[in-house]
């Protein structure tokens, strides 16, 4: 049996798996994150690691499982982060994640030193200060005191791999996200480092996704409860790994879109997409040899959760369906109702971290329906925008399967496959795509499965939505709207922010 761990945004997702890869039981510990103003989004990467303990001993101990017989763990993690640890491997600060966009000026001061085209080309990436390495700027220059005891910086993922086997370890998949990764050499940048003033050996070694990064020490196997030597596999970014759990493994298998607390559409390619516009970005893929060119949204399934937890507050699932039936039965766009849905600044396409959500059209006689239906709406549009970026490269975008927990909302993948104008199929695995593609690598990476390929048989469509060619015509013209109401205020979110500061 395979044991996988997905550190997400909200929580730890561990996962067991028999050594075809099929799921056989599933376990989550959540865990805290502090947003604040001031695009401040850290977590405490001390959570992530009791999470991890707390879920592998509930995971076998519902299972009935026997800790002897797991060959393998694996991890796959939330990406664009930054972890500072001390010589002791110890973290001297709570982690910057994903989300956080405070080093905004010293993003501004990398741009200005080397320029955004020639960067892109580089890494695959827009500097943006999402991402990993202007966080670590931003932590030697504002904590003085933190970055006097930081001896290492490395992504999720990598703090666990380190407390499991004692060894400190990335992939290419995760070392892609970092704004620090020389995407055509494979290696890190020391083009990037040397303008940003980091040392390289602040970083960690890059190995392959399927590599044993090494096995579980003594001191871990008290902790977590699997026996010392079990195996460990490094595991990748929970982006590429998520290509995998959806069997997007090829170019032949199509584009994927994800309905998390991020949102992105995805491919498999054997080569970087380059946008001449730089909407998108492109990832290592944890399969060897190929790249995960996407378009990734900020905030998009964070959105719905946001506007649900605003308007039926309180503990519980249970709160989206009436809510989502109501957007059901309610027209927003219809009716001149738009949401911009950039609540935590915004990646693509606008790589704008000024940006801001916005309800714009509301009238007396809106309701929770309309709101929610508009916040539904508005992450359709964006994600239509970033498709752009694939069917300008020539890829071809003739229909879309959906993961993520979004995915479960029929009256949401309706609106998906309307304003996309493609069909939308929903995949058997929609909020495990991580965890199955992180079992799937540690198959492959202890020799239990030939290729990638197994990803394709262990999970299929449960249903397809296909667009009404009535409302597509409308959200077509309503789309144009959507981009009109970003554009006219994107010079106001700048005013915005000088004026908070």
């Amino acid at each position: 049996m395979i044991i996988s761990h997905d550190l997400g945004t909200t929580g730890d997702k561990a996962s067991l798996h028999d050594t075809q890869g099929r799921p056989l039981a599933t376990c989550t510990v959540g865990y805290p994150t502090d947003f604040r103003a001031g695009g401040v989004a850290e977590q405490d990467p001390e959570h992530w690691w009791r999470a991890v303990c707390e879920a592998t001993r509930r995971l076998l101990a519902e299972a009935g499982a026997d800790p002897g017989g797991i060959a393998g763990v694996v991890l796959s993690g939330q990406m664009m982060g930054a972890v500072f640890l001390d010589d002791a491997f110890r973290p001297v600060r709570p982690a910057m994640i994903w989300a956080d966009h405070r080093s905004t000026a010293q993003s501004d001061r990398l741009v200005d030193a080397l320029g955004m085209a020639s960067a892109y080309a580089e890494l695959g990436h827009r500097i943006n200060p999402t991402y990993s390495l202007t966080k670590v700027m931003w932590v030697r220059e504002n904590e003085p005191d933190v970055w006097a005891r930081t001896r290492h910086v490395c992504l999720a993922k990598d703090l666990v791999t380190q407390r499991l086997t004692g060894r400190l370890v990335t992939d290419p998949s995760d070392a892609s996200s970092t704004n620090a990764y020389d995407q055509r050499a494979g290696t890190w940048s020391t083009r990037l480092l040397a303008a940003a003033e980091v040392p390289l050996d602040l970083l960690p070694e890059i190995v392959p996704a399927t590599s044993v990064a090494g096995r579980v020490t003594e001191q871990a196997a008290g902790e977590v409860g699997l026996p010392a030597g079990t195996p460990v596999v490094t595991g990748g970014g929970d982006g590429p790994m998520a290509a995998v759990g959806a069997g997007i493994v090829a170019a032949s298998d199509g584009p994927y879109a994800y309905l998390g607390s991020s949102s992105w559409i995805s491919v498999a390619a054997e080569a970087p997409l380059h946008d001449p516009r730089m909407r998108s970005m492109t990832f290592d893929h944890v399969v060897p040899g190929h790249y995960v060119p996407t378009t990734t949204m900020q905030a998009g399934g964070a959105c719905l959760e946001w506007v649900v937890d605003l308007l039926a507050p309180g503990p519980g699932p249970d709160r989206y369906g009436p809510l989502l039936a109501a957007a059901g039965q309610a027209r927003a766009a219809d009716e001149g109702l738009f949401f911009l849905p950039h609540l935590l600044g915004e990646r693509s396409p606008y790589w704008n971290p000024a940006a801001a959500g916005v309800f714009a059209g509301l009238e007396r006689h809106h309701d929770r329906g309309h709101l929610v239906r508009a916040v539904l709406e508005g992450v359709a549009f964006n994600l239509r925008t970033c498709i752009g970026a694939f069917t300008d490269g020539g890829i071809a975008v003739d229909g879309v399967d959906v993961i993520g927990g979004g995915a479960g909302s029929d009256v949401w993948l309706q609106v998906l496959a309307d304003v996309w104008g493609v069909p939308v199929r929903r995949r058997s695995i929609v909020e495990d795509a991580n965890s199955l593609g992180a079992a799937v690598t540690a198959l492959v990476g202890l020799g239990l499965a030939e290729d990638f390929g197994v990803a394709r048989q262990l999970a299929g469509t449960t249903a397809e939505f296909v667009p009404d060619t009535r409302r597509s015509a409308r959200y077509a013209e309503q789309h144009r709207i959507f981009l009109d109401a970003y554009a006219r205020l994107e010079p106001w979110f700048d005013t915005r922010t000088k004026g908070a500061s």
